[in-house]
């Protein structure tokens, strides 16, 4: 793998209909800013191999507005993916390192931020950048991270849906 994008699903209703957490929808701003994020990342080329998607309802919607932008790309629902921590969401990635030159994984806060923020710090990044981290990710954000043959992870962008004219940093 030579690129990781962290991705968290874009914005969803506050409940859903039947009263559990993993069927939350995406809202019409979610959907929208799915597309919008779909186009950046495929226009920056960050086009990925391999996408490790959670089985919640919010980030399968996400995923397939995503893959309007994508194409054909390998995806696996992972149930372990919902809400998983920081130390799960580690593993799929360590796990898929020899599977995709490009790997994307959409879950769900706080794992996707606290991992991002972990890769960051082991990878000395600059103070602004761990403040910028620091200061939350919203829905639809995407951190990008270059990895090298040792697998060590280097920040290379964060791209948020407010910054290409999308829904406003929640």
């Amino acid at each position: 793998m030579h690129r990781l994008i962290l991705m968290r699903h874009a914005k969803t209703e506050r409940a859903a209909a039947s009263g559990h957490d993993r069927d939350r929808a995406l809202t019409e701003r979610g959907r929208e800013d799915g597309l919008l994020m779909g186009r950046v990342l495929f226009e920056k080329g960050l086009r990925p191999d391999l996408a490790l998607v959670s089985t919640a309802t919010r980030t399968r919607q996400t995923w397939d507005l995503l893959q309007e932008a994508f194409g054909d790309v390998e995806v696996r629902l992972l149930p372990d993916l919902y809400n998983a921590t920081s130390d799960v969401i580690r593993r799929f990635v360590e796990g898929a390192e020899e599977e995709a030159g490009c790997l994307l994984v959409l879950a769900h806060n706080p794992g996707v931020h606290l991992l991002a923020h972990e890769y960051l710090v082991e990878s000395a990044a600059s103070p602004s950048v761990l403040d910028r981290m620091a200061a939350g990710f919203p829905t639809a954000a995407a951190a990008v991270f270059e990895v090298d043959v040792a697998g060590r992870c280097a920040y290379d962008g964060y791209l948020t849906p407010k910054a290409f004219g999308g829904g406003a940093d929640e």
